[in-house]
């Protein structure tokens, strides 16, 4: 591109014009902008599952379920029953394999006792993978990498008896794979081919025929070759055989099956069954055998009575179950989550004389139906919250059910809808009748937008919105960083405390454990209140010294009573007796610590005091003073560990900013061991004793600035590690406790905010995560009949008791977060925020704004006028006494009386919300009889007050609402306006609609929108609105308009046209725009106000499918593509000067070049392995640094941290290369391959891969320590702090 000319109104001559010329075009080469260096952390997993299997992995009758993430992540979960007779779904392990999991089939190998699991993913392999404690994986490779048509893989399905398995392509390809098992290994064997030239396979199953020799059958389609005049060939069914003697895989068998065939199933055969396949398709499921030679079975499924009759419904579908005495059946899901039970008649010969379809409930359309052996429904749902349900019948003589009739194979191509509806018997969907949710594993799949800020009003760290979900399961959700807490109860008290503590009952009581009294410490008095069926004040019978603050107190073990440390000594209550202690002098008792058998003092001028409990005698006795060297401001005398009689050690904060490690050996008392200086003045110190002989002991130590410092220290020597892990925590000193949860030891620390430190089992690494409550003055551990692990802790003025719930601290790496949902009507498409006038014209209110809308839906209205509740409401109380007699599932249980009294309790008709929770379910509304229907609205919601509801506009006749903006025209005063860009009867094959608008609103006091206009657009559907310069810039199509507002409508400004396919994504800043194209990557203009038009400056040559952009500063744009990659691409200098045109003497020809245009740097790309739908730049912590948060279709949270030193860059790049080589491989593919997908990656380094070290085995660790001249500690160290900067 040729420089600008000059502006000059005097011709210069021709050399020095072409001097000039040559001179301006040296300034305008764009100059390599700087490398930006990224590190990709997980904040929040995938929690979309591909595909699941049931059954006993790690030990014998086990129920244990194995997921296979979007993520490339295996996770192996336990249905765990508690006590109470909960069920939940625990994590076991989690098996990081850095590849697209493509499919999962159960494999038991002949005479053994546990499962194995077979995977095919994108790297061209078969892994069989062994979930003992460390996942042992057996890979054989055998095609190439990626996602190929023609590489197996696509299906994967195994031998029933665990002799074979075959993976098959899409196109032409089919391996299939002896296994065996020999010397503890499993072996598998050289490939044998089954090839097909021109086939197309739909599904694959193992086929159940005994011991014979291992038979697939297989859904395929041959087509004809390129140049042949030959109609298509008929969708068949094809048995392909593997002889064990011969070693070869023949097709032995075909017959015709109907064209929208698309599942396949086996039933048991051999001794077990009748054997042969089900198959769904569309209206119905049809079954084919051999031995019933032309002839097929269908059964046609009943249907809803709301559903349009001239459409189809298709079965997607299939899983059969069996149960004792050769009795089995199947469950059948269609498009819309109805499941089916199919009932098979089996004559004495085991032949199949009929089937029965009867409904059993509506569910979430499901990937993976997996049935366990105790009655258990896992269902890994396509779209929502994954489930577990109880079955409470399976006979249902009530339910709407179909039976079967013969026809020949050759006609049943003959089958339609119009023959299924003549026969089907209708329906209403209603919530669970036969079916129970006892376990929600979260989903907030599919996440379409986020947005990072503290808009509650009343918190520290912002929270992160995201827009989840698709139709009726659509949410708004507000993730807060940390563990969610319940609230049990809030009482005032009659001051302000000054410490709060609980005594436990003494071992000889029945309730040992359980909390007997809640001390309460003020200035100059103590409150003790008695634990029981209430809390109660208790007056002098406690025997406590109630006119002076207590410091410390506990319960004695043996007959030693209890103890309470207060300012002028201690006392010692026993058996109603007192044994006071007083301090020497003039001093005082400045802190104080004790358990059940020492105590600890520390007195003015540093003088610190020891005393242990007689065994014999029963009395707290003065065993040893020493002087620290300084003031002491916090001790712990830390917890006796199981199976000592004693705490070896005690920690000591002093004022001159160190803590002491001190010994508490008979004949070494307050003999220091070790100490550690601190950059500001401890508050508050614990010690924390690991829950099994191994291990180092943990001090945590809260310091004065807001921040908390872990420490190891050696159970032998005392000796503090050398490593501390310091995270800032709050504004206000941290205070410490010990509580415990999930019966193992944890720390809460208490600053701004609550948190919670504890040491994860699975990954063996500590986790912090604060909780999402007020800020709490004082905690301790709470322990009673109803609360079995709770904290009692002071706030103001007011006591409050609360649990803490641990569900989503697990998982190791990720971060916990808890989450609050707002139900939406339809399916989320993008969300803004608006500032809107109040009620008090002083103040200003900030509300969230989201559109909605889904296709091939019908509006409410409509809705409404057929009577269809969403709910099921009225059919379920309609229904809701319809109930058999006879109808319990028959389940693996020998347990009658259980079973007897589950019978009696699902009789009783649900009253209490927990009940309609368990019997909820998303109900699809009816389907239109033809395509180009949406239904839409626009919400509008009130951050400050939990996203309540304010309003909510529905859209009729067709319309959908599909984007939205913030936007203030210069003409309104500077007011902020709703502005949606809408739709009308937009069809998706071909992308046509009727007519587009851009619809205007005003919000009036902050709780109500107001029409102001509607324009009428043309040339294209309006995807993307942006506010630019008091004017609104609209993406219509492959154009891009500005307009300005007027009275009835819009005014169109300028407009640039010719843009390559769509305008998806539109940002703006200053006189700029940036915008990315649905096919063609991000584009850069600039408006010129001078001539009033749109001018390109900058794109990016490569032709990306942009799904989300974000601004990172005036010349960087981020861009996530619809193939899952992330990119940083920067203006290069100079170029947006090379644009300007100032006289307009450039040539014409010469501005539409493509070449002139200067082009995008990449200089960041990185493969995330999902489709980042949305991003935002933002800090999760108040003042902390920027991030780039992105969110995936999938649900999963992620964040690019720029590297703010050379030394970090380094130091990760390293443990990334090093990691490449050294972590493990289940699946055989390259992590640097795999985040290479479809550019190498460049300046971003792996997140995920670096965690892995935690994982790995000591001696790797060591291994990689040493090259990297770091310590094993300090590596860890490392990876956390850059987590906790983070977070």
């Amino acid at each position: 591109m040729s420089g600008a000319p000059s502006s000059d109104s005097m011709m210069p001559s021709a050399a020095t014009s072409n001097g000039a010329e040559e001179e301006k075009k040296e300034d305008a080469v764009p100059v390599s902008a700087v490398a930006m260096k990224l590190l990709d952390m997980r904040l929040k997993p995938s929690s979309a599952i591909l595909a699941s299997c049931i059954g006993e992995y790690t030990k014998e009758k086990a129920q244990e379920v194995v997921l296979a993430k979007s993520s490339g992540v295996l996770e192996l979960h336990e249905i765990h029953a508690a006590e109470d007779g909960s069920v939940s779904l625990k994590l076991i392990q989690r098996l990081e394999t850095h590849s697209i999991l493509r499919g999962l089939v159960n494999v038991r190998l002949t005479g053994e006792k546990r499962d194995l699991v077979a995977v095919t993913c994108d790297a061209g392999s078969l892994s069989i993978v062994d979930f003992t404690q460390t996942a042992k994986t057996n890979v054989v490779i055998f095609g190439k990498t990626g996602c190929r048509r023609s590489t197996p893989g696509q299906y994967l399905c195994a031998d029933p008896k665990g002799r074979a398995v075959m993976v098959s392509a899409v196109e032409k390809r089919k391996l299939v794979y002896v296994l065996n098992h020999a010397t503890g290994k499993t072996n598998i064997a050289s490939p044998l081919e089954a090839h097909r030239a021109r086939n197309i396979t739909y599904d694959t199953c193992g086929v159940d025929n005994g011991y014979e020799n291992p038979v697939f059958a297989c859904i395929e389609i041959q087509y004809p070759e390129e140049d042949a005049d030959t109609p298509n060939e008929n969708k068949q069914l094809a048995y392909y055989e593997l002889d064990l003697g011969l070693n070869h895989v023949s097709r032995k068998w075909a017959t015709n099956v109907h064209p929208t065939a698309c599942c396949v199933a086996s039933l048991p055969g051999g001794q077990d069954g009748p054997g042969g396949v089900i198959i769904g398709m569309e209206d119905g499921i049809s079954y084919h055998h051999p031995d019933l030679k032309n002839k097929v079975m269908i059964c046609g499924i009943p249907r809803r009575a709301l559903d349009s009759k001239s459409r189809g419904i298709l079965v997607t579908k299939l899983t059969v179950h069996r149960q004792k005495k050769s009795k089995f059946f199947c469950l059948a899901q269609s498009e819309v989550g109805d499941v089916y039970k199919l009932s098979v008649d089996v004559s004495e010969d085991k032949v199949v004389t009929g089937m029965q379809l009867a409904l059993l409930d509506t569910l979430p359309a499901a990937n993976a139906l997996n049935i366990s052996k105790k009655g258990m429904l896992f269902v890994a749902s396509e779209f929502g919250e994954h489930g577990l349900y109880q079955f409470e019948r399976i006979e249902l003589p009530d339910a709407p059910t179909n039976a079967s009739s013969q026809i020949t194979a050759t006609n049943i191509a003959d089958w339609n809808t119009k023959m299924a509806v003549a026969s089907a018997k209708t329906f209403v969907p209603t919530t669970l009748k036969n079916l129970r949710k006892v376990y929600t594993l979260d989903s907030p799949t599919p996440t379409t937008g986020v947005l990072v800020g503290e808009l509650a009003g009343n918190e520290v760290s912002p929270q992160i919105y995201t827009l989840a979900g698709k139709g009726p399961t659509a949410s708004l959700r507000i993730l807060r960083h940390g563990a969610s807490v319940t609230e049990l109860a809030v009482s005032e008290l009659p001051g302000i405390p000054g410490g709060i503590f609980t005594i436990a009952h003494d071992e000889t009581d029945e309730n040992v454990g359980l909390s007997k009294y809640i001390v309460v410490s003020f200035a100059d008095a103590t409150l003790v209140l008695s634990v029981g069926d209430t809390v109660e004040e208790v007056g002098q019978e406690s025997r406590f010294k109630t006119d002076a603050p207590t410091l410390a107190c506990s319960t004695l073990k043996g007959n030693g009573g209890l103890c309470q440390i207060y300012p002028d000594g201690l006392r010692q209550i026993k058996a109603g007796q007192l044994r006071n202690w007083e301090c020497p002098g003039l001093k005082r008792v400045e802190s104080a610590s004790s358990n059940v058998c020492q105590a600890l003092l520390a007195l003015a001028g540093g003088e610190v005091i020891y005393f242990e409990l007689d065994n014999l005698t029963g009395d707290l006795n003065e065993m040893v003073t020493r002087d620290m060297g300084a003031d002491v401001c916090c001790l712990d005398v830390g917890t006796v560990p199981k199976g000592k009689s004693r705490s070896l050690f005690a920690a000591v904060g002093c004022r001159d900013q160190t803590v002491k490690i001190v010994s508490l050996e008979p004949g070494k008392f307050l003999t220091q061991k070790s100490s550690t200086a601190l950059k500001s003045r401890p508050h508050s110190v614990k010690l924390q004793y690991p829950d099994n002989e191994r291990g180092d002991i943990i001090v945590m130590i809260g310091l004065d600035d807001g921040s908390s410092l872990r420490a190891t220290v050696d159970p032998v020597t005392g000796e503090i590690g050398s490593s501390p892990t310091r995270r800032f925590l709050g504004a206000r000193p941290v205070s410490v406790s010990r509580i415990p949860l999930e019966g193992r030891s944890s720390m809460l620390l208490l600053s701004s905010r609550p948190w919670i430190s504890r040491l994860d089992q699975a990954s063996g690494k500590h986790i912090m995560a604060p909780l999402s409550y007020a800020p709490l003055d004082h905690g301790c551990v709470f322990s009673s009949q109803a609360v079995k692990e709770g904290v009692v802790a002071t706030a103001g003025k007011t006591l409050r008791i609360i649990s803490v719930d641990t569900g989503g601290m697990e998982g190791g790496d990720d971060e916990a977060f808890n989450t609050n949902k707002v139900p939406l009507r339809y399916t989320p498409r993008q969300m803004t925020l608006l500032s809107a006038s109040s009620a008090d014209p002083a103040q200003r209110k900030v509300v969230l704004a989201v559109v909605e809308s889904d296709y091939n839906d019908l509006g409410q209205e409509a809705k409404d006028s057929m009577g269809f509740d969403a709910t099921g409401g009225e059919a379920a109380k309609k229904n809701g006494d319809k109930k058999g007699d006879d109808d319990e599932m028959e389940v693996d249980s020998d347990d009658e009386d259980a079973a007897a009294k589950k019978e009696e309790e699902s009789d009783e008709e649900p009253e209490d919300e927990e009940e309609k929770e368990a019997r909820a379910t998303p109900i699809r509304g009816p389907i239109p009889p033809e395509p180009g229907h949406w239904g839409s609205c626009i919400r509008l919601l009130d951050p400050s007050d939990s996203c309540r509801t304010l309003e909510c506009i529905e859209l009729n006749r067709n319309e959908a609402a599909l984007c939205c903006t913030s936007v203030r025209f210069h003409t309104r005063g500077g007011e902020s306006l709703l502005a949606v860009g809408t739709v009308t009867g937009m069809t998706m094959h071909p992308l046509k609609q009727t007519s587009s608008h851009v619809i205007l609103y005003r919000v009036v006091n902050g709780d109500r929108l107001q029409l102001l206009h509607r324009t009428t657009i043309d040339d294209g559907p309006v995807m993307s609105l942006a506010h630019f310069q008091g004017r609104l810039l609209v993406g219509i199509g492959k154009n891009l308009r500005l307009y300005e507002m007027g009275k009835r409508q819009l005014l169109r400004k300028c407009e640039l046209r010719g843009l390559p396919t769509f305008v998806k994504t539109l940002q703006t800043a200053g006189d700029r725009a940036y915008f990315g194209d649905m096919m063609r990557s991000i584009h850069m203009i600039r408006y010129e106000a001078s001539v009033n038009r749109l001018v390109l400056i900058a794109s990016d040559p490569s032709p990306r499918p942009i799904v989300s952009q974000e601004l990172l500063d005036w010349n960087t744009v981020a861009a996530g593509d619809k193939f899952g990659n992330i990119c940083i691409l920067r203006l290069p200098r100079g170029a947006d000067t090379a644009t300007l045109d100032l006289t307009g003497q450039r040539a014409l020809w010469d501005a539409s070049r493509d070449s002139s245009t200067p082009k995008l740097e990449v200089l960041c790309q990185y493969y995330v392995g999902e489709i980042v739908t949305n991003m935002t730049r933002s800090s999760l912590v108040a003042g902390g640094a920027d991030s780039l948060i992105y969110v995936t279709v999938t649900g999963r949270i992620g964040a690019l941290v720029p590297f703010t030193s050379r030394d970090d860059v380094d130091f990760y790049t390293q443990l990334e290369g090093y990691l490449r080589v050294e972590a493990p491989r289940p699946t055989g593919r390259d992590p640097q391959g795999y985040r290479s997908y479809y550019a190498p990656v460049m300046h971003v380094v792996d997140g995920d891969l670096c965690s892995a070290f935690n994982a790995l085995s000591h001696e790797k660790q060591t291994e990689i320590a040493e090259k990297l001249d770091r310590t094993v500690g300090e590596i860890m160290k490392k990876l956390e702090d850059t987590r906790n900067a983070l977070l």
